[in-house]
């Protein structure tokens, strides 16, 4: 019996590098606001969080503004293709095989759009690796549903396709994986691949340098 009932995974900065992509929407974004670019440094701790709230604060806008920041930003996304500019983290793809081989079910737990993942997955053939798929809601007010509603919904919709979820384990790269798998008491795997930066692995209970580490974790 494997030692994971289930395995969710964080899309952004786990799965996916879609920086290429999101870091230059976000230039135009500000640019259209007459906003003062931020470095590259901080432009990447956008990556994971909820738009909608990094809108707030780390732009200083208030909910309207936010609200309308994070819709241009989607038709910019929209425009170019969920899928353009997003490559998979080298391993992690044939990782995901591994895991579907060995019958451990997989879902996301992402606070990306769900359709931006779902046209991820199936651009890169890796969409039947997953029992369920679990994103932010469309919201016409523009808020995204946090990292603890994603992981729940994945619990759910897991739980509907008959899997065992009495022993999942959540894999991400940022403290909001952390702190939402927490919410509902469920171990994490943190991957030093992606956005997090110093000490957002503390509470984490696992930490791995690289796709073998990981493998050897979730296929012990």
């Amino acid at each position: 019996m494997a030692h994971y009932s289930c395995i969710l995974w964080d899309v952004d900065g786990t799965i996916a590098d879609a920086s290429a992509g999101i870091l230059p929407r976000l230039r135009q974004v500000f640019a259209s606001y007459g906003l003062p670019e931020p470095d590259a440094a901080e432009l990447s701790l956008w990556i994971g969080p909820p738009m909608y709230v990094s809108f707030q604060e780390r732009a200083g806008m208030d909910e309207e503004q936010a609200h309308e920041a994070v819709a241009r930003y989607r038709e910019l996304a929209a425009g170019d293709g969920y899928a353009a500019s997003v490559d998979i983290y080298p391993g992690v793809a044939e990782l995901l095989r591994r895991v579907q081989d060995a019958g451990v079910p997989q879902a996301t737990a992402s606070t990306k759009p769900e359709n931006q993942v779902r046209a991820i997955l199936e651009h890169y053939e890796l969409i039947d690796a997953f029992a369920a798929l679990s994103g932010a809601r469309p919201s016409p007010e523009g808020r995204a549903d946090g990292k603890s509603f994603v992981i729940g919904q994945a619990l759910e919709r897991l739980r509907a396709a008959g899997v065992d979820t009495s022993r999942p384990v959540l894999v991400g790269d940022r403290h909001h994986d952390v702190e939402g798998a927490a919410e509902h008491g469920i171990p994490v795997i943190f991957v030093d691949w992606g956005f997090g930066s110093a000490g957002e692995a503390d509470a984490a209970d696992f930490r791995v340098a690289d796709p073998d580490a990981l493998g050897a974790l979730l296929l012990r």
